[in-house]
């Protein structure tokens, strides 16, 4: 959570002085030393790959200020994200009255991370260098299971005495993205086995499911005026873990008419992908290709189209009375001419 809050606070470029601070025994620390100079982008590699505490508390002062106004933000941050089972005390994660979680809510923690791009990059990396420091320091990753399995990817160890050894995993095998979490093992190596064991069984219940591809023509809004229809197209693929007996469906929004002007690539609908009903993704729908401005002549012609039986009818109406005006002229012409007269057979 130290992480979650500084990320959304800080720039990873910012600089931050380091304050002195006062480890108890066996403290995981980075080793800063108090007024040395060095970036929110280093710091963060400290906390994660080494536990630095120290790393912490002065993201902690930067973010917020103080501790206890940082400690403030994470159980605001826990609250938003739906944390029932977690509250902060210090930005450490040192034991201390109020300050617990649990293994559901450190995943669904992680998992919001790892959506977060530099995140996800420092919590696979085995090793980094901390470029802002002078001289600069290669530090490497205290998290074994990085170097378990080819396909982990994450994400932090933990330990106090009362917490026991904790570590919450994360791996990508065959499309499939996992995080695990073991809290309470009685040792180091058994929070790496569990995790291991955790995420290989995982691995054995999800296969990767792709039910959009990039380019895939997912909806085709009929055109306005000119006739035909414009196909609209998955801006990106979408891959998914899907359980054994779970349901995959997609549902598409978009409009059922388009007109012209429209641009190549022009956003105009989307795709939802559900499992089991729940919000798996969202991706956006755009045109294939680029539609020009309806014509003077296709606007007739679609009004035309569109009216034929209307314009039938007053086509009749007019005939008719046409043909009525006709006769009634005819009838009033013949009533206004004079009698003719045949002379040879003396006949009206």
């Amino acid at each position: 959570m130290t992480a979650y809050v500084a990320l959304h606070e800080l720039s990873p470029g910012k600089i931050v002085t380091a304050a002195p601070y006062s480890p108890i025994y066996g403290e995981s620390l980075l080793g800063l030393r108090a007024g040395q100079r060095v970036s929110v982008r280093d710091l963060l590699y400290g906390l994660i790959l080494r536990s630095g505490n120290d790393a912490a508390y002065d993201l902690a002062r930067a973010a917020a200020g103080s501790e206890r106004a940082f400690v403030r933000q994470m159980n605001l941050r826990a609250a938003a994200l739906g944390l029932s089972d977690t509250h902060y005390a210090n930005p450490i994660g040192l034991d201390q009255r109020g300050n617990y979680s649990s293994a559901r809510d450190l995943t669904t923690l992680t998992r919001r991370l790892l959506r977060i791009p530099l995140f996800a990059k420092i919590a696979a990396a085995r090793s980094a260098e901390l470029n802002s420091l002078h001289p600069q320091r290669r530090i490497a990753t205290i998290n074994e299971l990085l170097r378990m399995a080819p396909w982990v990817n994450g994400v932090k160890t933990g330990h106090t005495f009362d917490a026991g050894y904790v570590l919450v995993g994360s791996g990508r095998r065959k499309g499939v993205e996992l995080i695990s979490a073991a809290i309470g093992a009685p040792t180091d190596e058994d929070r790496y086995s569990d995790n291991l064991k955790l995420l290989d069984y995982g691995f054995s219940r999800y296969r990767r499911r792709v039910p959009v591809r990039a380019g895939q023509e997912l909806a085709e809004p009929s055109i306005r005026y000119a006739g035909g229809s414009l196909p609209l197209e998955a801006v990106r693929t979408v891959a998914v873990g899907l359980r054994r007996g779970q349901r995959l469906s997609v549902s598409t929004g978009a409009p059922a008419e388009v007109e012209g002007p429209v641009r190549r690539g022009a956003v105009l609908g989307r795709a939802t992908v559900f499992v089991d009903g729940m919000q798996a993704a969202v991706v956006a729908l755009r045109a294939s290709r680029s539609l020009p401005e309806a014509s003077l002549f296709d606007r007739v012609r679609s009004f035309v189209d569109d009216h034929k039986i209307l314009l039938g009818a007053i086509a009749f109406v007019i005939l008719i009375g046409g043909v009525f005006l006709r006769r009634r002229r005819r009838r009033r012409r013949d009533e206004e001419d004079p009698i003719q007269v045949n002379p040879r057979r003396g006949e009206a």
